[in-house]
C-alpha cells in the first residue's frame, strides 16, 4: 500500500497485522537452531552422496540408450540353400485340368 503526498511520491506504510522477525537471542533457541541446521546438512550429504553414486549408473545406461545392435547367428551354413522346385510341363496340365473341372463343378452348383 502507498500514501501518495502532493510531490506525487509514494511512502510505504508498515502493514497491519505483520509481524516483526523474531530475533534468537536467547541461548538455548540458537542452540536449537544450529542442531537443526546440522541435521538437515547431514540429510543434504547423505542425499548427496545417494546420487553420485546413482549418477555413475545413469550414465552406464545412457550411453547405450537407443536401439540395440542386430544379434547376427554365427553359427556355419549347416546346409546349402535348397535347390528351386520346377514344375513339369506335364504337371502343370494337370493342374490346370484340376482347376478348370472345378470351377466347371462350381458353376454347375449356381445355376
Amino acid at each position: 500500500m502507498q500514501r501518495v503526498t502532493a510531490r506525487g511520491r509514494g511512502k510505504r506504510k508498515r502493514a497491519e497485522g505483520r509481524a516483526a522477525p523474531q530475533s534468537y537471542n536467547s541461548g538455548m533457541a540458537l542452540k536449537e537452531l544450529l542442531s537443526l541446521i546440522d541435521a538437515e546438512i547431514a540429510r543434504f550429504a547423505q542425499a548427496r552422496s545417494l546420487l553420485a553414486a546413482g549418477s555413475s549408473a545413469v550414465t552406464k545406461v545412457s550411453a547405450k540408450a537407443g536401439r540395440p545392435p542386430k544379434v547376427v547367428a554365427s553359427s556355419p551354413k549347416a546346409s546349402p540353400r535348397k535347390k528351386k522346385r520346377v514344375i513339369s510341363p506335364e504337371g502343370r496340365a494337370r493342374i490346370s485340368e484340376a482347376v478348370k473341372r472345378r470351377w466347371a463343378a462350381q458353376k454347375k452348383a449356381v445355376k
